[in-house]
């Protein structure tokens, strides 16, 4: 038998994320929620402007602690945005008819509900920050890598590259990641083609 902070050889999977288990009733923090439902905090700080029925107890410094039947309610929001397709305002409606209750009996949402569920979340991705361009990054320059019988990098006494003048350690220290993962690729490269 395994418990949630072991594998099946009894090892911690993840000592330094391993966290005691809540009870039912406990209260969690929006980042619990977010680990727990598989989104990002802001998204249940929209949702809870788009569904007033969250309504998270907030302590000093404005920090989110939700109940028990916020939880849950989050979870059927989640799995019907998510998993059965509807819109934000196809959940609405949902809550509205239901009393302000989800109930276990929804059908999936129709073919319609789905391609403006489609639509709604490629507007909100449309929205979202836009990812830097290849040519936006700046241009590191990379030494060829270490060929057999040659010689390597020049590093320090703990194993970390000598730092050029004019560059700082993290760019000396990603010089060479990135030199060791090319200089991989071209064994793996070699292989392939042997």
């Amino acid at each position: 038998m395994t418990d949630t902070l072991t594998g099946l050889s009894g090892e911690p999977d993840e000592p330094a994320r391993a966290r005691p288990r809540k009870s039912a009733e406990a209260y969690r923090t929006i980042s619990e929620v977010a680990d727990e439902l598989h989104v990002p905090q802001h998204v249940l700080r929209f949702w809870e402007t788009k569904f007033p029925r969250i309504k998270p107890l907030k302590r000093g410094g404005g920090r989110r602690y939700y109940r028990p039947d916020d939880v849950v309610l989050l979870r059927r929001i989640a799995d019907l945005l998510y998993i059965q397709g509807y819109t934000i305002k196809g959940v609405q409606r949902l809550l509205k008819e239901g009393g302000g209750a989800l109930h276990d009996e929804i059908p999936p949402a129709s073919d319609e509900e789905r391609a403006a569920a489609a639509a709604e979340r490629a507007q909100a991705g449309a929205m979202a920050p836009m990812k830097p361009r290849a040519s936006d990054l700046p241009e590191l320059p990379i030494a060829p890598a270490p060929q057999p019988g040659r010689q390597a990098a020049p590093v320090q006494r703990d194993g970390a590259p000598i730092t050029p003048p004019g560059e700082t350690r993290a760019a000396a220290l990603l010089r060479a990641a990135l030199r060791e993962a090319l200089a991989e690729l071209e064994r793996l490269r070699d292989r392939l083609a042997g």
